[in-house]
């Protein structure tokens, strides 16, 4: 009798289990109008600072996100605003955040520059990764125009011998430049230039680039950031300066999920080969230019090291923490 009740109570007990959903983030991961997300680790935890989607001038914070699993996120509010950058009075877009030493550096464009100067690519400093970030150099890092490239939309790059880059661009062009040890400016390169243009076919803007078994993979977005085609491709190289022959595209819209999906990032957890792409899209029946919001979803690739089409979900990905 004991034998058959105990059986019983393993049969119940596997049924709850496998009847239990595992725990997902959903899409959005979190509340909000929030677009540009970079998504990034921070020892036993994921980040993401996003652009606080709304009119350029009302777009004068940014909030960030913390998670320890992908699912449950707490909003950290206003890591940075015009407070803390006097010379930035609006449009403050697509922050990159990364850590050097005790502090983290949030590199970010401001007042929608359409010439050379009032504006540009600013660096923000912060002894903790939920802020508060007050302005480092009390000007623009970049207020001109290098090569055609309009001075937003920055990415934050370590390459594998320990240098650091910035690779940003819009209008269709983009530039990578070496940054200095202390992230006051740059360095030029053996050839005297300072701005080396590596801009592939059909880039528009939104660069982000990471290093996986030896090889360089740049991706972008294409299209208009306000229509339903906006969309991200990717090219791979054997150095971060190319050359980047475009491959195809990876992030794009779903009539039956959402629109707009682009401007993206890659989160990338240490010593597993799994990775997120954390970006934002327009939900369905949305005409509205800053109604997007912030999801994530697992990016795959198959056995040469392609970027598998990614899948755009309602349901978002499983929890994990890092371990």
């Amino acid at each position: 009798m004991k034998l058959l009740l105990l059986t019983c109570c393993m049969i119940i007990a596997n049924q709850a289990t496998a009847q239990t959903p595992e725990k997902r983030s959903g899409n959005p991961v979190f509340p909000g109008w929030y677009a540009d997300p970079e998504g990034i680790l921070f020892g036993k935890e994921y980040w993401i600072y996003p652009t606080y989607s709304a009119r350029y001038e009302e777009q004068v914070f940014m909030d960030a996100f913390s998670s320890k699993d992908l699912v449950t996120w707490t909003k950290h509010p206003r890591v940075l605003d015009t407070s803390g950058v006097k010379w930035a009075k609006k449009a403050m877009w697509a922050p990159s955040v990364i850590k050097k030493g005790s502090k983290y550096f949030l590199f970010f464009g401001a007042n929608d520059i359409q010439k050379d100067g009032g504006g540009g690519i600013g660096v923000a400093v912060s002894k903790r990764p939920g802020g508060p970030f007050k302005d480092y150099l009390g000007k623009p890092l970049i207020d001109k125009f290098h090569n055609g490239a309009q001075p937003i939309d920055q990415f934050v790059f370590k390459d594998q011998d320990g240098k650091y880059y910035l690779i940003y661009g819009g209008w269709k062009h983009c530039n990578i430049a070496r940054l200095k040890d202390d992230f006051t400016g740059f360095i030029p390169f053996p050839d005297g230039n300072t701005f080396k243009e590596i801009t592939p076919q059909d880039y528009v803007e939104g660069p982000f680039m990471f290093v996986r078994n030896g090889k360089y993979y740049f991706m972008w977005s294409e299209g208009g950031w306000t229509g339903p085609n906006y969309k991200v491709a990717y090219a791979m190289a054997d150095s971060p300066f190319g050359p980047f022959k475009r491959i195809g595209t990876v992030l794009q819209q779903d009539p039956k999920i959402a629109t707009g999906a682009g401007h993206h990032s890659v989160i990338h957890v240490p010593g597993k080969d799994r990775w997120y792409m954390v970006y934002h899209r327009r939900p369905l029946g949305e005409t509205k230019a800053n109604n997007r919001e912030t999801c994530i979803d697992l990016m795959e690739f198959d056995g040469n090291g392609l970027i598998l089409p990614v899948k755009i979900t309602k349901e978002g990905v499983t929890a994990s923490k890092v371990k």
